[in-house]
Order: structure tokens, then sequence, then C-alpha cells
């Protein structure tokens, strides 16, 4: 076993010993490099374990893979249902695989994915468990930080946790809305936008409706408890005016996305990472402007949460 503690000791990033696969830890908050797979052909038993490493490191990644679309779905198959992408449209004959291509003519202020968040945070169900593969990486740039929102809730002190247990959060994508609207990359109908050249099928009703969740959100696998505060999607507190929710909410967002509780991945062709949505934040970065780069991103349906 390879011992990862976090600093403060309210988690361990340790790797178990299992009998098909062996986990690696990036970082003492959390993230895991998993060898000894092929994700082309995953059995039950080898699933098995992968979930087990997912729920344990919150992120993890595979490299050196090569798989088909159809290896994709079944990856999302044999950890639940396909979730539906509040985003995009699929590729051709394969919809719950989801192109999150830039060319490298394409220049932006933004990319798809940028800022801290939790996907889709602003449906009823979010997705539980994202699964994006790397087919074409730019030689730098364009990592994707993950934070640990396990970690965030249980260095919380005693007295806030107990203030914001009850409280519930509204997620909207109003500012995501707004910020595609600034950059003129919308539409004048509100219903198809793009974030570079990557088209989106928007349903902005639902977007600007979102919905209230619980700012203390339970893992229904693992029981841990996790904050469930990010900086894109989360807009406002029941109850309470903007004022009053603004400061929290930024505090919040803030505490939970601060180094210590991160970790970084480094993009290289042929990776595979999934993450658990519902207990991690993560942001990407527009950092590599003149490169291509091609991901392809499938999702797992996730429940409401409590």
């Amino acid at each position: 076993m390879v011992n990862s503690v976090h600093p403060t000791g309210l988690f361990d990033n340790s790797a178990k010993d299992y009998q098909h696969i062996t986990a690696h830890p990036l970082a003492s908050a959390m993230g895991a490099e998993i060898r000894g797979v092929n994700l082309s052909d995953v059995s039950d038993d080898v699933m098995a374990e992968i979930e087990d490493a997912l729920y344990r490191h919150k992120m993890i990644f595979f490299r050196d893979q090569e798989i088909s679309f159809t290896d994709h779905e079944n990856l999302i198959l044999q950890l639940g249902e396909f979730g539906t992408d509040a985003y995009t449209t699929g590729v051709p004959g394969h919809p719950n695989i989801q192109p999150l291509i830039k060319e490298a003519s394409v220049t932006t202020k933004s990319v798809f994915g940028s800022g801290w968040h939790v996907d889709s945070a602003f449906l009823e169900c979010p997705p539980s468990i994202a699964i994006n593969y790397g087919v074409d990486i730019p030689p730098y740039g364009g990592d994707t930080m993950f934070a640990n929102a396990v970690l965030a809730y249980n260095s919380l002190s005693p007295a806030m946790q107990e203030m914001i247990a009850p409280l519930k959060v509204w997620m909207s994508g109003k500012k995501v809305l707004a910020n595609m609207q600034s950059e003129k990359q919308s539409q004048e109908s509100g219903k198809v936008g793009a974030i570079g050249n990557i088209e989106l099928d928007l349903n902005t009703q639902q977007m600007l409706e979102g919905f209230y969740h619980p700012m203390v959100r339970t893992h229904p696998v693992s029981g841990e408890k996790s904050l469930y505060v990010d900086k894109i999607y989360a807009c406002g507190i029941e109850g309470m005016t903007e004022d009053e929710a603004r400061p929290l909410l930024d505090f919040l967002s803030s505490f939970a996305t601060q180094e210590s509780f991160t970790c970084r991945l480094r993009w290289e062709n042929n990776t595979v990472i999934m993450w658990d949505n519902r207990i991690c934040l993560h942001q990407a970065f527009n950092d590599y402007d003149g490169y291509r780069r091609e991901m392809y991103r499938a999702i797992v349906m996730g429940e409401r949460p409590v």
C-alpha cells in the first residue's frame, strides 16, 4: 500500500491493495492513476475494483488506453445508465458520446469546462460519474484540476457545518448564459450557442430555473458528506436575499477549491479519466491556443441530491 494521508489528517488517499488493478495516488487530497487494466475489455470483477477505487480517490485516470465509442458506452453501462447531457449533442450513431473538440485555429476567452464547477448542477438529477477520453492532446496546457468536496466539508468548523446543514443552494446556469451572451457566442434564439467551436444544444429555460439542492450532500454509496457549492452554478440560497447569500457562497466556493484540497491532471494522448461528479469540483484551463484538442465525454445518470 502507498500511504498518502492529507496533512490535516481529515482524508486518507492511500492506495488499497486490489486483486486485479493497482492504484497510485496523485496527491494527498485526492486522485489516483489506475494501472493493470485494459478499458476496452473490463470484466465485472475488474469494474468492481475500479468503482471502489473511484469512490475512494474521487478521481481516477488510466494511461495508454485505446477505446472505441462502443467501449466508452460500455464503461458507462457497467456503472449505471446513460445520463442526459445538458450541453452538447452526441457523435453520429453514438448519441451518448459527446465530442469536446477545439481546433488549432480557434481562439476564445473561455473554454468548455472552465471555472470551478460540478457538471450540470442545475439539473434535478445531475450526472453521478463522468468519463472523459483524450485522443489528441496539445504538447502543453489544457490540464484539469479537481477539488475534493468531502475533504472541504470535513475541514469546516463544527459551527459552520451546523449552520449550513439545513440550507439549500440554488443551482442555475444563469451565469453561464450571461457569459456566452457577453461574448456574443449564443444565437438570438437562445437555443443553440457555442464555446469555441463546440456547438451547444441548450434548454435555456431549464438552465435558468435550475433546482434547489442540499448544500451538504450525502453520497448514496459511501455515506460521506460533502460541500455542494461551486463558483459557476451556485447562484443563491433558499430563503435568503442575494445580498445575504452571496458572501456565504463566495466563501464556501473559495474554501472548497483551495490548493490543499486539489489535484491536477496532465493530459496525454489516450488518457481516460473518471470522476465522481457528486463529490468533486473541477475546472479546465484554456492555455493551449494554436493546438488542436480532441476529447470525448460520457456520463452516468445521477440521482437527486440528498
